[in-house]
């Protein structure tokens, strides 16, 4: 189950089940509440896609103050669409600079783990049980490579993690009702079983429609997180241009919504709902 809240002028979605563990805080962030002009209106995060740096850099102290993440601890990544997974644990500092991953893990209070996307799938993964997090950006690359299942086995080699005590949420992404791709995309997910699930053929010749949530739902399944620890948002972001950016449904001129997940360090933060039953 999922659900629209405000946090100051900032419109986010949370999960149900993550909300209701009690020692984290959450959100997939919309475009809703920031200060960029158009193309980028709201709130981008994207320091890439052409917007102004003050914006940039308002946006990004918007979120940090709303969701109360103490400085220098939002942690973002320069995202690459491959696997590499950065483990910030207790004994190492934390880094001052962008890594070069897709994945970060933690087990560390006060620390942010912060995705970018805008139709790429943000993932969320929590142990339980060990009370670690972690967040994974998984664009077509990232998805083929199996950077979910990654995530699993990083979590169980660092952590000591069992499948069975995960929970893994699926953000907002674009979904397979916009998603075409072409063979060689297609090709990359060869390999994976039960590809057919999650791509089937449009009328064009050797283009395709892609489900990404579902591939990394599946292979999340694969890798031993049981079915019912698994949630999706199921949310398109090219259909939903007034909530997220679409970088496929925008041409390519779009900012970049960010997606955080923290180990509250006081209990988790009071939120206000946008109604009194705003879940989907």
């Amino acid at each position: 189950m999922f659900g629209f809240a405000l946090m100051g002028a900032i419109e986010y979605l949370e999960s149900g089940e993550l909300s209701a563990l009690g020692f984290l805080t959450h959100a997939f962030c919309t475009r809703r509440g920031g200060v960029s002009r158009a193309p980028y209106d709201g709130l981008n995060v994207g320091d890439l896609v052409g917007d102004r740096e003050e914006d940039l850099l308002r946006n990004l102290n918007l979120v940090k103050d709303a969701f109360a993440i103490p400085d220098g601890r939002l942690i973002l990544m320069r995202q690459v669409h491959g696997d590499r997974i950065h483990v910030i644990d207790e004994e190492g500092p934390l880094p001052e600079r962008l890594l070069e991953c897709d994945g970060l893990t933690t087990d560390r209070t006060g620390v942010a783990l912060g995705i970018r996307t805008a139709d790429c799938v943000p993932l969320f993964f929590v142990d339980r049980t060990r009370r670690v997090i972690g967040a994974a950006h998984s664009g077509w690359r990232g998805t083929a490579l199996g950077i979910a299942a990654r995530m699993v086995a990083t979590l169980a080699e660092r952590f000591s993690s069992r499948p069975e005590d995960l929970l893994a949420v699926i953000g907002p992404a674009i979904g397979p009702c916009c998603y075409e791709v072409d063979a060689p995309v297609l090709a990359a997910f060869s390999a994976m079983p039960d590809a057919g699930l999650f791509s089937r053929p449009c009328l064009q010749k050797d283009r395709w429609m892609l489900d990404l949530a579902l591939a990394n739902r599946l292979q999340i399944r694969e890798a031993g997180v049981p079915s019912e620890n698994i949630f999706s948002a199921g949310l398109c972001t090219a259909c939903r241009q007034d909530l997220f950016f679409s970088h496929r449904a925008a041409g390519g001129r779009a900012g970049r919504q960010i997606s955080l997940i923290m180990l509250s360090e006081g209990g988790c933060i009071k939120k206000c709902l946008t109604s009194g039953n705003s879940w989907v």
